[in-house]
């Protein structure tokens, strides 16, 4: 049973999942805020956390935390007391992205969050890697 080269990768990309083979940009949309008062009002977090496909509730930890602040949901945008600025938010979506989405073996979003007992993991769906992370 031998094999060329060519044969043994054809059978290894049809093994893989279709969505490792596609090339689609991964673009995450600009936070919409502003102030009024005391209170920054984050108008598309919805819109954010539907393009990451995370829990509205586990970015909101992580960004309250963050920024050491209280945060509440009302209805698609997010209301967080105190004064901050658009690049805040930009920032700190990035880290929460390249932490908590972004898969660290093949470098596609397409991942999910489980818990096991204690710990979190990273579960790839395009790859299939498994990778922990710290609990939010």
């Amino acid at each position: 049973m031998k094999m060329n080269y060519e044969e043994m990768l054809k059978r290894a990309r049809s093994q893989l999942p279709p969505e490792m083979l596609e090339h689609k940009r991964f673009d995450i949309p600009k936070p919409r805020c502003h102030v009024i008062g005391m209170r920054t009002i984050f108008r598309n977090y919805k819109e954010i956390c539907d393009t990451l496909n995370r829990d509205p509730h586990h970015l909101l930890k992580f960004l309250s935390r963050e920024m050491a602040t209280a945060g509440t949901t009302d209805r698609s945008r997010l209301v967080f007391q105190g004064r901050f600025r658009y690049d805040t938010f930009e920032r700190l979506i990035k880290r929460y992205v390249d932490e908590f989405v972004i898969c660290p073996v093949c470098k596609r979003p397409d991942t999910k969050i489980i818990k096991e007992k204690r710990l979190y993991f990273l579960i790839c769906e395009a790859c299939g890697a498994k990778s922990s992370i710290r609990p939010v």
